[in-house]
Protein backbone atom coordinates (compact mmCIF):
# COMPACT_ATOMS: atom_id res chain seq x y z
CA UNK A 1 0.00 0.00 0.00
CA UNK A 2 1.57 3.33 -1.06
CA UNK A 3 1.95 6.13 1.43
CA UNK A 4 0.23 9.40 0.63
CA UNK A 5 0.67 12.86 2.08
CA UNK A 6 -1.87 15.67 1.90
CA UNK A 7 -2.28 18.59 4.27
CA UNK A 8 -4.59 21.59 4.09
CA UNK A 9 -4.21 24.82 6.07
CA UNK A 10 -6.78 27.59 6.37
CA UNK A 11 -4.84 30.85 6.00
CA UNK A 12 -7.79 33.29 6.03
CA UNK A 13 -11.54 32.74 5.78
CA UNK A 14 -12.08 31.58 2.20
CA UNK A 15 -8.34 31.00 1.50
CA UNK A 16 -6.79 27.57 1.86
CA UNK A 17 -3.23 26.31 1.28
CA UNK A 18 -3.10 22.66 0.16
CA UNK A 19 0.15 20.71 0.22
CA UNK A 20 0.77 17.22 -1.11
CA UNK A 21 3.82 15.16 -1.95
CA UNK A 22 4.42 16.67 -5.41
CA UNK A 23 2.97 20.20 -5.36
CA UNK A 24 1.09 22.89 -3.48
CA UNK A 25 -1.99 24.92 -4.34
CA UNK A 26 -4.05 27.89 -3.16
CA UNK A 27 -7.85 27.65 -3.10
CA UNK A 28 -9.97 30.81 -3.02
CA UNK A 29 -13.66 30.60 -2.12
CA UNK A 30 -15.80 28.80 0.39
CA UNK A 31 -18.39 26.05 0.41
CA UNK A 32 -21.05 28.00 -1.42
CA UNK A 33 -20.27 29.80 -4.64
CA UNK A 34 -17.39 29.26 -7.04
CA UNK A 35 -13.93 28.05 -5.94
CA UNK A 36 -10.75 28.93 -7.82
CA UNK A 37 -7.65 26.78 -7.34
CA UNK A 38 -4.17 27.69 -8.57
CA UNK A 39 -1.52 24.95 -8.40
CA UNK A 40 2.27 25.11 -8.46
CA UNK A 41 2.19 22.75 -11.47
CA UNK A 42 0.30 25.35 -13.52
CA UNK A 43 -3.15 23.86 -13.25
CA UNK A 44 -6.01 26.32 -12.69
CA UNK A 45 -9.41 24.96 -11.69
CA UNK A 46 -12.78 26.64 -11.22
CA UNK A 47 -15.49 24.58 -9.57
CA UNK A 48 -18.98 25.12 -8.21
CA UNK A 49 -21.68 22.98 -6.64
CA UNK A 50 -24.90 23.83 -8.47
CA UNK A 51 -28.33 23.34 -6.88
CA UNK A 52 -30.79 20.64 -7.85
CA UNK A 53 -30.12 18.04 -10.54
CA UNK A 54 -27.25 20.03 -12.07
CA UNK A 55 -24.69 18.74 -9.56
CA UNK A 56 -21.01 19.62 -9.44
CA UNK A 57 -19.29 21.47 -12.33
CA UNK A 58 -15.54 21.85 -12.80
CA UNK A 59 -13.36 23.51 -15.45
CA UNK A 60 -9.61 22.87 -15.58
CA UNK A 61 -6.92 24.56 -17.65
CA UNK A 62 -3.23 23.72 -17.74
CA UNK A 63 -0.19 25.85 -18.41
CA UNK A 64 1.45 25.21 -21.78
CA UNK A 65 5.00 24.02 -21.32
CA UNK A 66 7.37 25.29 -23.95
CA UNK A 67 10.69 23.47 -24.32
Amino acid sequence: MPLTFRKSFRIFPGVRLNINRRSWSITLGGRSGPRHTISSTGRRTTSMDLPGPFGFRKTTTRRNRED
